[in-house]
């Protein structure tokens, strides 16, 4: 049996008020239109979660919610500021097929970097900037079995592809 993971990175944040706290920026006019574009993006590839984890972050629940997927989401702080390591336990009790996980770097790069058995010849890959896009296939029957370099590589994308189209 297979797994699969998509692993996004929020789309571009705003920093016209300087008041309000990291955890509690919203998206710019740039990332909404990335967010949606990725959501659009994966649905025509055929890449749905059948559940998602967020980190609670107004950014990252924003992005969800332009992604547009109607699967069960689990908003959660253990998923603001975390490290590789803390996301692949995370994701050890996952029990859906396909799982989306929506964070921040430098964690989800981080991840990102360790999981792959090979990485894709993405230029961008290596940064991880927002509204980066990973696909991930696993060759395990649940989750707890996730170990690192065991992702094969089905697709990558940053917005900036998608929106250069438009």
């Amino acid at each position: 049996m297979t797994r699969n993971l998509i692993l996004i990175r929020h789309a571009k944040s705003s920093w016209d008020d300087p008041d309000l706290s990291d955890k509690d920026r919203p998206l710019n006019g740039r990332g909404r239109k990335s967010a949606k574009a990725i959501g659009d993006w994966l649905r025509a590839k055929g890449h749905v979660p059948d559940a998602a984890l967020s980190s609670s972050s107004t950014r990252t629940r924003e992005t969800w919610d332009l992604l547009g997927f109607d699967a069960p989401v689990t908003f959660t702080d253990d998923l603001y500021h975390v490290t590789g390591n803390q996301i692949l336990r995370m994701l050890s009790g996952e029990t859906e097929k396909t799982v989306l996980l929506l964070g921040h770097n430098p964690g989800i790069s981080e991840f990102a970097d360790e999981i792959v058995s090979a990485p894709p010849k993405h230029p961008k890959f290596v940064d991880y900037p927002t509204g980066a896009t990973l696909v991930l296939r696993f060759d395990i029957d649940d989750w707890s079995s996730l170990g690192w370099r065991s992702g094969a590589v089905v697709d990558f994308i940053v917005p900036r592809d998608l929106l250069d189209q438009i």
